[in-house]
């Protein structure tokens, strides 16, 4: 079972650390992320179990809330950092009213003492209420549709695309003691480069240097506290194989009903290699019914994302289907200018990028992910941790050359 391997007090320093990494490293952009600083408000994100699965940290630049760090605090995972989030603001107080706002038109006479979000199908959200520690009611984040109650499902079989389950409960118990070690091993080389400092009372007078503080992001400071090298390598899609003609290439979709996670995916792809395909016959031709009677696509019938792959492009695009998807094919595909399809348990989104860094301890391999949810919407994660997801299936396109 789960152990709880970070607290509320911990997670603005981590976050800032692990930021701070990523920004050396110029896995963030500097004009973006410079003087961003860490702030204390973050969101507990619970495990369907009860139990906080990880910590969504907002950042801000001035006065503006400009994105969020998700910070892990289960053994569900091994490393702190789960993905960053800039250009899409966090306010959970705001989305809290929102929600309850949803929630009293769709139950009247509804009563609770509690609100809370879950991850209910991770990483996709939703809003519990409670009365007394019990659930009332529980809507899914952006579309405030009720979320169906747990299900038994087969041994094996993955979860469906609207689908309530467990992070905690379906990490085998094996993998959560050694996620519990890889993480404390990370945590502690932390605190031996940048070990707390105590708070100074009054700020210093203006020429005393000032403290390395890790919840303020700053390149040139954090390079004197961490005094190591770093290994990095980063691509994201352009037009061609020349990395120096990179514009804009490739769009976030977002699913138009919330179980059209593929058919949003698949229009992705399609759009990439200028395919104009409406949603709505994608999903037609997947068989995921319509916008006013939708339906996910069943795990018997992942392969059918490769059929329509081909038959919309005339098998001008051959697709392929990975069962066992590695970061070695993430990168590759990458490299030869080609998105990705990526399946983990109960969501599809696509793969459009990677950053690489390493260094004697620190390692971190992300992924340039664009998400179909939240639906009509969608949200870009710059950087997804590879060693933090299941990658249940990938596809590939590859475009046939005459």
């Amino acid at each position: 079972m789960s152990e709880k391997i970070i607290d509320a007090s911990r997670v603005q320093r981590i976050a800032g650390l692990e930021l701070n990494a990523l920004l050396y490293s110029k896995a963030l952009p500097l004009d973006v992320f410079q003087g961003a600083r860490i702030i204390s408000a973050a969101t507990p994100i619970y495990d369907i179990s009860g139990d906080v699965l990880f910590y969504r940290v907002p950042f801000v630049k001035g006065r503006s809330r400009i994105g969020y760090a998700d910070i892990a605090a289960s053994s569900a995972f091994s490393q702190p950092l789960l993905g960053v989030n800039y250009g899409w603001a966090w306010d959970e107080k705001s989305q809290i009213e929102q929600v309850a706002s949803v929630a009293r038109k769709q139950r009247k006479n509804i009563k609770f003492n509690q609100t809370r979000f879950v991850a209910y199908s991770y990483p996709k959200l939703a809003v519990q209420f409670l009365l007394n520690e019990q659930e009332i009611m529980m809507l899914e984040w952006a579309t405030w549709k009720p979320v169906p109650k747990k299900q038994p499902r087969k041994t094996g079989e993955p979860p469906s695309n609207f689908e309530r389950w467990s992070l905690i409960e379906e990490t085998p118990e094996e993998n959560h003691q050694k996620n519990l070690k890889k993480f404390k091993e990370r945590i502690s080389h932390w605190e031996d480069i940048c070990p707390p400092l105590p708070r100074p009372k009054r700020p210093p007078k203006p020429k005393k240097p000032i403290e390395f503080l890790p919840e303020v992001l700053d390149v040139v400071k954090f390079e004197k506290v961490i005094k190591i090298a770093l290994v990095v390598k980063s691509r994201e899609l352009h037009y061609s194989h020349d990395d120096a003609d990179h514009f804009p290439c490739y769009e976030l979709r977002g699913q138009l009903t919330n179980v059209w996670c593929v058919a949003a995916s698949v229009q992705m792809i399609l759009d990439f290699y200028r395919y104009n395909y409406q949603q709505t016959r994608i999903a037609n031709d997947l068989g995921l019914g319509t916008l006013t009677n939708p339906n996910g696509l069943p795990y018997s019938r992942d392969n059918d994302v490769v059929t329509v792959l081909q038959n919309l492009t005339t098998n001008a695009l051959t697709g392929n289907m990975n069962t066992n998807p590695s970061w070695n094919e993430f990168v590759n595909e990458i490299k030869e200018n080609r998105p990705l399809v990526s399946f983990i348990p109960g969501h599809s989104r696509t793969v459009a990028g990677y950053t690489f860094t390493s260094s004697t301890w620190y390692f971190f391999r992300g992924l340039l992910v664009y998400d179909p949810w939240p639906p009509t919407t969608g949200v870009i994660t710059r950087w997804e941790n590879f060693d933090t997801q299941t990658y249940r299936r990938t596809f590939t396109a590859q475009l046939t050359l005459v």
